[in-house]
């Protein structure tokens, strides 16, 4: 464990730490039934800077948002086990649901571009699904079938998506 961890939900998760940068990642300690909501998105800082730990919560670059629970340990998966609800206009409703069953054990995931339009940081995809698109850097690099087959698709990126399919 790392030392300067300290778990924000231990019913529902745990956080495990490999060895070196970005080995870690989020365990779900239960099962969840697909469409059950699994955490909110508590403890919260909106209004940070553009970072690569940063959660685009809305459709201007500022509209950022840091997690400060263990939820920013849910990595990214082109076959997602969570879908990332921030359509609410109160930041008192986004939540986590689960995308479909999961187990305890189970690697908590989301797809960054149901968020992410433009990422600060792209990176080469490790997580083997086998519709794995490669390189993530954001929906704007993807068409739109690409991000809405794969997961809840969040409304600023769905109005970013229909703006760029009509400049085609």
């Amino acid at each position: 464990m790392s030392p300067s961890y300290s778990p924000t939900h231990p019913e529902l998760f745990t956080v495990q730490f490999g060895d070196g940068e970005f080995s870690a990642f989020l365990q779900s300690n239960k099962t969840f039934e697909a469409g059950e909501v699994i955490a909110k998105l508590e403890g919260i800082t909106i209004g940070t800077p553009k970072r690569y730990t940063s959660v685009q919560c809305g459709e201007y670059s500022q509209d950022n948002l840091e997690l400060n629970s263990d939820l920013r340990f849910a990595n990214h998966s082109c076959e997602p086990s969570t879908d990332w609800d921030l359509s609410s206009p109160n930041p008192a409703d986004w939540h986590v649901r689960a995308r479909k069953r999961i187990e305890a054990g189970d690697s908590i995931t989301f797809f960054y571009p149901c968020t992410e339009w433009d990422m600060i940081q792209p990176f080469k995809c490790s997580c083997g699904a086998p519709t794995c698109l490669g390189t993530i850097q954001g929906a704007k690099y993807l068409d739109v079938k690409e991000v809405t087959s794969r997961a809840f698709i969040n409304p600023w990126i769905r109005r970013l998506l229909k703006e760029k399919e009509a400049l085609n």
